[in-house]
């Protein structure tokens, strides 16, 4: 087999044979003989999270009458009580949303922002060296929450049902208790050193004697439940004023930070015009900036789009070598140019420029990869936890809800403000705590992305919606931290591309390069002489942990098909 694979060549011969690229990609099977794993069916309406109770609320709002916003908030808060590490009151996010009715997607921004005070080197030692401690354990890693203005937004402007409904559930849930699964007990035994040392979070999470939770021990959480019913009652105010946001400001002051009851109140959600590409005859929507994920996802879907990636197959060599060599241009340029849009300018159209995306894949080569010091930010960033958690959710009428949320570390700092139950984030380690320089995970963080008053930080959070004929297709997203970009590039791919059911596309090894370091990070799922293959070509593979927790659905004429990543333990997809 020889190929020719310049961007400007999109055909390949095997022997005397030339098969042209196709326009668009072929419609992926749903069932099939060839089929290696299924994906759940509903006719009227789907939710997929990362945990069984939360999906459960979900799809009991659905079958109440709600749409896919009441279900989405519902959804929101119950992770909240039953995902801990991940879902939250005292996180962020991002919520992608379409009205079927209206054919538009709207983007929900409820991402945290750094306290008034905050400033550029808040993170610096005497050396002027980045203090880690004070940016992951810290009062100071603390940013202005920002989930339940965003929840009720999305509520109020886009749903159907009250507050009190949709959250009635995660009140009773935290009231009652939930059954400790092994997921949850494993997590809280293997974070017990940075939750212990807060003693309002050490009384929660461990036995009064300050042992583990055995798998079946039902976890109680009055303080929380209080916290939820103060938000049912007074909506925002009653999490961003009065008792709930004095508690707040006085755990983080105590664990010494500067967060202020003004910074509380002055908390605001933003509502973002999503970022679009087209790819292969699909309109692409994702999150933009200060997500650095759709920006990304469609610059390195349009450097792939010049390949005939189809031809090439699922997964082989040449294919992720091709996936790689983008993933390393896109992330050179997230390093310099992403950050809050409301602070620096952010050249989101000409990043996911078509023509900008094809002089790029021109330097490709098939046989050699082009190391990451030869590559630099194109001419026209920093650690995210793995453990923030994705949902997706659709109704019977066509709207869908794609939305990221997390407190950043699994946990967040560990630090629960004592009696509200709320776990805070450490978000503000997502700043560039020191410009120019990398960070302990090897990512580079850029002036963009600089530590600023009041500023949003830069994330990968990448809830993403696939238009087919105008109506949602694939409504994806996944935790990851930085390997969230890639790992949706890999969904859409394996959908588009290859044919794959949703479960298969789930389930499928992947692949991961951030530009620095420069290595291709690897699942132990992929096939050994592959990483041979692609060894050979100057990649330096590295086998690593199972990267992301996709929980994803496809919309279809014979009903709506859905898949939750088999990577972690407790997630469902469930419809009806």
């Amino acid at each position: 087999m020889s190929l020719c694979l310049s961007a400007a060549v999109i055909s390949f011969s095997i022997g005397s044979a030339v098969l042209p690229q196709t326009s668009q990609a072929r419609e992926a099977s749903i069932y099939s003989s060839k089929a290696t794993a299924q994906p759940i069916y509903a006719k009227h309406g789907m939710v997929s999270s990362q945990e069984a109770l939360a999906t459960q609320i979900g799809v009991d709002i659905l079958k109440q009458g709600g749409n896919a916003v009441d279900a989405a908030v519902a959804v929101g808060y119950a992770l909240a009580v039953t995902l801990p590490r991940a879902g939250n009151l005292g996180g962020g996010g991002f919520m992608l949303v379409h009205l079927a009715k209206e054919n538009k997607t709207v983007a929900i921004d409820y991402r945290e922002v750094a306290p008034n005070k905050a400033h550029r080197d808040m993170f610096l030692n005497e050396q002027g060296d980045a203090d880690k401690k004070l940016s992951r354990e810290h009062g100071l890693a603390i940013g202005v929450p920002g989930t339940v203005m965003g929840m009720s937004l999305a509520l109020e402007k886009y749903g159907t049902m009250e507050l009190e409904q949709v959250i009635a559930p995660a009140i009773s849930l935290a009231k009652n208790g939930i059954s400790v699964t092994s997921d949850l007990a494993t997590s809280l035994a293997g974070l017990k050193r940075r939750i212990s040392q807060w003693p309002s979070s050490k009384a929660i999470f461990y036995r009064p004697d300050g042992s583990n939770f055995d798998i079946g021990d039902v976890l109680k959480q009055p303080d929380l439940a209080h916290s939820l019913s103060l938000i049912a009652k007074h909506g925002n105010k009653g999490f961003y004023q009065g008792e709930t946001a004095e508690k707040i400001v006085a755990a983080v002051q105590q664990a010494g930070g500067i967060m202020t009851l003004q910074d509380m109140k002055n908390y605001s959600v933003v509502e973002r015009e999503p970022v679009s590409g087209e790819y292969r005859g699909y309109k692409v929507v994702s999150m933009p900036p200060p997500s650095s994920g759709g920006t990304h996802i469609i610059q390195m879907l349009n450097m792939l789009e010049q390949f005939p990636i189809d031809k090439l197959g699922h997964n082989t060599a040449d294919t992720l070598h091709l996936m790689t060599e983008s993933m390393k241009y896109a992330y050179a340029d997230r390093s310099e140019f992403l950050g809050d849009p409301d602070f620096v300018k952010v050249p989101v159209s000409e990043l996911t420029n078509k023509s900008y995306a094809k002089s790029l894949a021109d330097k490709f080569t098939i046989n050699k990869t082009t190391p990451s010091a030869e590559i630099k930010p194109g001419k026209l960033a920093p650690y995210e936890s793995n453990q923030t958690t994705h949902y997706s959710v659709v109704d019977k009428w066509g709207n869908a809800v794609s939305n990221t949320y997390t407190l950043n570390f699994s946990y967040g700092s560990g630090l629960v403000a004592a009696g509200t139950g709320i776990l805070l984030n450490n978000e503000m380690d997502d700043f560039s705590a020191k410009p120019g320089t990398p960070n302990g995970y090897g990512l580079i963080g850029g002036e963009a992305n600089a530590v600023a008053g009041n500023k949003r930080p830069l994330s990968s959070m990448s809830p993403t919606i696939v238009m087919k004929d105008g109506k949602p297709y694939i409504i994806t997203g996944s935790p990851g931290g930085s390997r969230i970009i890639n790992i949706t590039l890999q969904i859409i791919m394996n959908v588009i591309d290859h044919g794959l059911n949703i479960a298969e596309a789930t389930a499928a090894p992947r692949v991961h390069h951030q530009w620095l370091p420069d290595y291709l990070r690897v699942e132990r799922s992929l096939n050994q002489d592959t990483i041979k293959l692609l060894e050979s070509k100057g990649h330096e593979v590295k086998v690593g942990n199972s990267i992301g927790s996709t929980q994803s659905i496809v919309v279809t004429e014979d009903g709506k098909f859905g898949a939750s990543d088999p990577r972690r333990a407790g997630a469902q997809t469930l419809g009806y």
